[in-house]
């Protein structure tokens, strides 16, 4: 696989990982603030995934998606985690957490792929900034 599908796979599995995430939690959430809150990021992620869909497929390119044992490890954890504490606080800082390590591997990616397609480096850009905003803005239910 040449860089510019792996970087496109990283921004597809990254914003499907939000996307999956934000969707479960929606249901546990029980501050209207905080719920419309991330049913506002869950949008955005939904936007960003679907764009890197398409860019992987009209570059001929499948998609790798997150396999089915890290999607019940994160529907699992989610549930654990939230079993006791369902606090839009907590809530905020599992969400602080994974937007974090989020911002680490799209940095990181960058640098990896800086010679990727214009844009699908424009797309990770895009990711990247969403991830930093999501902290800022989470800050607040803390």
């Amino acid at each position: 696989m040449n860089g510019n599908a792996e970087l496109l796979n990283f921004i597809y599995q990254n914003s499907q990982m939000g996307v999956d995430t934000i969707n479960q939690l929606i249901g546990i959430v029980e501050d209207d603030d905080f719920k419309n809150h991330i049913k506002a990021q869950y949008k955005e992620y939904k936007e960003i995934h679907q764009a890197a869909k398409k860019l992987l497929n009209e570059n001929g390119y499948d998609e790798k998606g997150i396999s089915a044992l890290e999607k019940i490890r994160t529907y699992l954890m989610i549930n654990m985690q939230t079993l006791t504490d369902k606090s839009a606080s907590h809530i905020a800082e599992m969400l602080i957490i994974g937007s974090n390590m989020g911002i680490i591997n799209a940095v990181k990616n960058l640098k990896k792929y800086k010679n990727a397609e214009q844009s699908i480096i424009n797309l990770m850009e895009r990711l990247l900034k969403y991830e930093e905003n999501n902290v800022q803005q989470l800050k607040k239910f803390l």
